[in-house]
This record gives C-alpha cells, structure tokens and sequence, in this order.
C-alpha cells in the first residue's frame, strides 16, 4: 500500500516483484513527471511555500532548479509498467483530487491489463475523500482499502 507518491512506488514494485500478494496505489500517481511539469508551468517556482525546496531534496537535486528537475521527471511515469502486474491491483482516487488528477488513476486501470483482479474505486464529493489520498475524508478511504485487502486475501 503506497499513498501520495507511493502511487507511483507500488505499483512499479508490483510490475517487478511477483512475490507480492496485492499492490495498492492510494493515489494514483502514473505520470508523476507530467504532473511536476505542469505544476512548474501553472504556477512557477512558488506553487506552495518551499515545494520545489522539498522536492528536489527528495530526489537528490539539491543545488537544481525546478526545470533541471522537470526534465529528469519527464521520466517518472508508469507507462509500459503497469500491464507487467501480475497481482490483484486497487486503485484507489479521489474525483477531485487537485493535487493528482483522476486521470492518472484511469490510465493506471486501463494498462493494468494483465491484473487478475483490477479495482478502480473512485471517491466522490458526496461521500468525501474527493481530495489527495481522502485527506478529506480519511477513515473512510482506509476502511475501504482494508475491506479490499481482506477479501482479496480471503480470495473473494
């Protein structure tokens, strides 16, 4: 189970490790590289205080700009990875995520081909956790991942 940016790390893990039972992506981040370009073209340097600061401390571009950076995310996606799961696969978006697009989550579902069981459950306003990770409505996003968990554990 990876949140936020473990998104991205989950279901990269599951393409390659077959030794996992089930992959979570609790948050869809597919094309983490599209989103931090267009984060920097949208809102420039600042998009909130000391983003770009944390980022490239995360990533080891410490001393970059935001561009240098841009340009090694380019390729930070999961195109040509997802369909390599070979595990049952929840993703797990909010329709109103502003910081992750839903799009993101479909483009992990649809690639995700090759899951025996691929879950696509989108949070709406109505029920809350519309934003990043259900932060809007947290306990009902982990009550939802843990009830997948089990059944898929139970086999059902």
């Amino acid at each position: 189970v990876g949140w936020s940016l473990g998104g991205y790390y989950v279901p990269r893990a599951a393409a390659f490790e077959k030794r996992l039972a089930y992959a979570v992506a609790w948050g869809a981040n597919h094309n983490w590289g599209e989103v931090q370009r267009g984060r920097l073209e949208r809102e420039g340097e600042n998009p909130v205080p000391h983003y770009w600061e944390h980022v490239l401390w995360v990533w080891g571009f410490e001393g970059k700009t935001p561009q240098e950076f841009v340009e090694f995310a380019d390729d930070v996606h999961l195109n040509g990875i997802v369909e390599k799961i070979t595990c049952p696969f929840l993703i797990a978006h909010g329709e109103g995520d502003r910081q992750i697009n839903v799009k993101y989550a479909h483009q992990s579902y649809d690639q995700a081909v090759n899951s025996p069981k691929r879950t696509l459950r989108l949070f709406t306003a109505e029920e809350g956790a519309t934003e990043h990770i259900g932060l809007d409505h947290l306990s009902h996003v982990g009550n939802y991942i843990s009830d997948w968990i089990d059944d898929t554990l139970a086999g059902t």
